[in-house]
């Protein structure tokens, strides 16, 4: 099977990176959408339009079956659209977890990490509004301006990254905040900087093996076999921290390869 999977930079490679653990016989093209970056400070209407041109490049040059919207800004804007334009595709997309989160707090309170755009976008508050009937609990967001440009220059444990993530923990913290939607697919990769300020027993929620199993599951209704080899092609429209993409995914020897889109 060919896979396409997108996002404005690194952070959808912790998407990848569950895909990689439990999905086998494929194709997987990723492209990180770095010129564009970041999509959380853009309109909606411009990340809709980033998104329509990568799928749109991802089968006319890949041929791709499966596409994973590796990112939460991006599905908000786009995922109604894309599912519209292209129903011939699976299209996966990316949410907060706000539904394990809720379930699995004590304390009944719950931080939100995502950004500006996410947090403003009618799906997010829809999914807020479908979920608050489960369990009352109080919603602590924050919208984490310049986080994602933190990582994707590789400043994970810099005194800046640090000290930003405090003053956004910090009131969380004093609130009894005991479990913490990571509503950015960048975000898992300062998970050890978030559990120094909030404490070991901190919970934090991801969605990225959630991501990976829903592909596994829609690829074996199409008759996908899950056994074989996997070729991963990463793309880039900007620069990239090729430091950054060998750390996360843990493998020196892939393809990496600029794009124009």
């Amino acid at each position: 099977m060919k896979v396409g999977v997108f996002d404005s930079g690194l952070g959808g490679l912790t998407v990848l990176k569950s895909i990689l653990k439990v999905f086998r016989n494929a194709e997987i093209f990723y492209i990180a959408d770095t010129e564009y970056a970041p999509y959380g400070e853009k309109s909606s209407q411009e990340i809709l339009d980033r998104c329509d041109k990568i799928t749109a490049y991802l089968l006319e040059n890949y041929g791709i079956e499966a596409l994973i919207v590796a990112c939460n800004t991006a599905t908000s804007a786009a995922i109604k659209h894309l599912r519209e334009k292209f129903p011939f595709l699976i299209v996966i997309g990316t949410e907060p977890g706000i539904k394990p989160a809720i379930l699995n707090t004590k304390s009944s309170n719950v931080g939100i990490l995502a950004t500006p755009a996410t947090l403003k976008g009618d799906k997010y508050q829809l999914l807020v509004n479908e979920l608050s009937s489960i369990k009352k609990v109080k919603l602590y967001e924050q919208a984490c301006i310049g986080l994602v440009e933190q990582i994707e220059k590789g400043e994970i444990d810099s005194l800046k990254t640090y000290t930003m993530l405090e003053n956004w923990l910090k009131p969380m913290k004093a609130s009894n905040v005991d479990t913490i939607v990571l509503g950015c697919t960048h975000y898992p990769l300062v998970d050890d900087v978030i559990k120094k300020i909030m404490g070991k027993d901190i919970v934090l929620i991801e969605t990225g093996d959630a991501i990976a199993n829903r592909l596994l599951t829609l690829s074996k209704e199409k008759n996908h076999i899950n056994q074989g080899d996997l070729r991963i092609l990463i793309l880039h429209t900007g620069d990239i921290n090729i430091n950054m993409v060998q750390t996360i995914l843990e493998n020196d020897n892939i393809e990496i390869r600029k794009c124009e889109i």
